[in-house]
């Protein structure tokens, strides 16, 4: 709780601390942001000047897009360590013809010194789907039914092999750490719409998170507020809000509301001696914050609400799905309830655990997009079914791609692609059922429209009405771009 003892009256510097010291304290994380509106509701910040009232209210108000937006909400399916696009949604014929043959390519040793094998066609068979004929992989039998919906863009390329930087780049625009990631950028540029809830939420694999763990949904240089929010699909949703052992909820709601009355009662007698101290404002409105975040958190995630049709076509009635679906129907809810920005993972830890299938890329691929398949098709029939699909921006991908040949001699594994490799984008602003962009015949590296991570981010920026060229003020005054690159993806919206 935020040492609030002091008197404000004329005090330009709340709490006795210097501006940009109570802006980073109250805008550390979602409590400070919530903190920071219920103050500004009893005339905290009254006192201030207007600029200074804008510093710190304007961490959490709602604001105005940069122009119309064509979507309000953002779902971004990270698939943690290089899916392969040859055996996703870019079929090559031409590996089918030199399966096995010699690689002839240009390049001449692979990630950390790995060896380059044969060239080596995909295990998975490619049917069309949908009016517009688009190729899917059979690994995603469920998704393949939306295939009218995506917007495949074929031509991805990078700037680096390693993990680590590849997700700091798909998630910042850049490689270097310490940039605000896509989702802080979002709700710096937009607020948030939901007082009891984070605007940002990210949900990680059990196996663990990504290589770079929180650098990936960092605020950066910007406050803390920013950040993403790790929020857990069983259990208590966020860390320490749970309800106390051997407590209703009808119990905690009237101890709350006698020790409200009892603070209220508090606070009259102290006006009749003078100004109100406004730690006890405060503090009152900080069990009501705690309170309502305990309710909101754990209803999101609260699956015994759902009937036995929806849990199933989201995959918890079965083992392999059950994780990720029960993450996907979380972001349904959190869709509804106004949240701005949810990444989810599949794929942790390192190797096997992700989509980094060194070793057997067919075993690998068949488990992740098990995983991932029903429940990514069932939330998009969801948010078709209650009409949230038109506003909600999906974009499915990883930090690179892999290559079109083994790894190694008799390895049906596959190393590192960042010279070519595939994302898709769907819903709100995008025009579905088509391809952009082309790698060559073996998948190897891009030959038409290509399209770089800053791209992707600055067309996501732009559908949902946020000036990518937008400027913050950083630490020491330094005015800094959203973004130093990229432009919109042509023909995607």
């Amino acid at each position: 709780m935020l040492n609030l003892h002091r008197q404000l009256g004329p005090n330009p510097t709340p709490c006795g601390r210097a501006r940009r010291e109570f802006l980073w304290e109250t805008g550390a994380g979602f409590t400070g942001l919530a903190l920071v509106d219920l103050l500004s509701r009893d005339g905290f910040f009254n006192h201030l000047k207007a600029d200074e009232k804008e510093k710190i209210q304007g961490l959490l108000a709602p604001k105005q897009p940069d122009f119309k937006p064509r979507a309000t909400r953002c779902v971004f399916f990270f698939m943690n360590g290089g899916p392969s696009q040859v055996d996703t949604f870019d079929p090559k014929p031409a590996l089918e013809k030199y399966h096995d043959q010699k690689y002839e390519g240009p390049v001449k040793v692979g990630s950390n010194g790995r060896p380059i094998g044969y060239l080596m066609k995909s295990p998975f068979p490619f049917t069309q789907h949908g009016q517009s004929g688009l190729p899917i992989s059979d690994i995603y039998p469920h998704l393949s039914a939306h295939a009218d919906e995506l917007c495949v863009i074929r031509s991805m390329h990078s700037d680096t092999a390693a993990h680590a930087s590849g997700c700091i780049q798909m998630n910042t625009g850049g490689v270097i750490i310490g940039k605000p990631c896509l989702g802080s950028w979002l709700s710096y540029g937009l607020g948030t719409e939901n007082e009891n809830l984070p605007s940002f939420v990210v949900m990680t694999d059990p196996r663990g998170g990504p290589i770079g763990s929180a650098s990936n949904w960092s605020s950066g240089f910007m406050p803390a507020a920013y950040q993403g929010t790790m929020f857990r699909s069983t259990g208590s949703p966020l860390l320490n809000l749970a309800t106390p052992a051997g407590t209703t909820e009808q119990s905690q709601r009237r101890g709350l509301d006698f020790l409200n009355e009892l603070n209220v009662q508090h606070a009259k007698n102290l006006a009749t001696k003078g100004p109100i101290d406004s730690e006890l404002l405060a503090r009152i409105e900080s069990y009501e914050l705690a309170y309502r975040m305990q309710t909101s958190a754990a209803n999101a995630v609260d699956m015994d609400k759902e009937n036995a049709k929806t849990r199933a076509m989201y995959g918890l009635d079965n083992k392999l799905t059950a994780d990720f679906g029960r993450k996907c129907l979380i972001t349904k809810r959190l869709i509804e309830r106004g949240v701005r920005f949810i990444q989810l993972y599949s794929g942790g830890g390192h190797i096997e655990d992700t989509w980094d299938g060194h070793t057997d890329c067919i075993s690998n691929h068949k488990l992740h997009a098990g995983e991932t398949d029903r429940p990514i098709a069932a939330l998009i029939t969801d948010l078709k079914r209650t009409g949230l699909w038109d506003e909600t921006l999906i974009v499915w991908g990883g930090e690179f791609g892999r290559t079109p040949t083994s790894e190694g001699v008799n390895k049906p594994g596959r190393d590192h692609n960042w010279h070519g490799f595939t994302m898709w984008l769907a819903g709100g602003g995008v025009k579905g059922g088509q391809v952009i962009g082309a790698t060559d015949a073996h998948g190897e590296g891009p030959i038409d429209t290509p399209v770089r991570p800053e791209d992707v981010a600055f067309s996501m920026l732009k559908l949902l009405g946020v000036d990518p060229h937008k400027e913050y003020n950083a630490p020491g005054g330094r005015p800094l771009k959203i973004l130093d690159k990229g432009q919109m993806i042509v023909g995607l919206a």
